[in-house]
């Protein structure tokens, strides 16, 4: 369905190719398309989801195995945790809430590397959380209208 569908197009957005000068402005697709599911369909996703995706995207990407998976872990616990308020923001605090969850991801992971011993990442590195947050209405319309226009086929 659109659930694995949209995953699964995170995943290799993930993987395209970009210059080594906008690399570190990758924006997190699979967070993103994540959020998106469990603000609105938490029912089909949830934190068992989450790190299971985390796992699939550590083998996809060559990442420490389990890296992502935790931090996806931990994106989804805050959402859902705060979900009641987040579903009902307008999209632009939507995005702000977005950025937090991205920069706070941002943290763990450039913890993860600083203990793995790789030392800090570049200053453009912490630019990839606004992006998500700038793509985020766009994604988030984008997806409620296949939501929405595959309902009934979906469920």
């Amino acid at each position: 369905g659109l659930l694995l569908g949209s995953i699964v197009l995170a995943l290799l957005l993930g993987l395209l190719p970009l210059p080594a000068a906008l690399a570190a402005l990758r924006p997190y697709w699979i967070a993103l398309v994540l959020v998106y599911w469990l603000l609105e369909a938490p029912d089909r996703i949830g934190l068992g989801s989450a790190f299971l995706i985390g796992l699939a995207a550590d083998l996809v990407f060559g990442t420490l195995f389990g890296e992502q998976a935790m931090r996806l872990a931990i994106i989804a616990f805050l959402v859902l945790r705060f979900r009641a308020r987040l579903r009902f923001f307008p999209l632009s605090q939507q995005a702000l809430a977005v950025f937090a969850l991205l920069l706070n991801d941002r943290v763990v992971a450039a913890g993860v590397r600083v203990f793995a011993g790789e030392g800090m990442p570049p200053v453009s590195y912490w630019l990839a959380p606004a992006i998500g947050m700038a793509l985020w209405p766009w994604l988030f319309l984008l997806l409620d209208g296949l939501r929405l226009r595959t309902r009934g086929r979906d469920g």
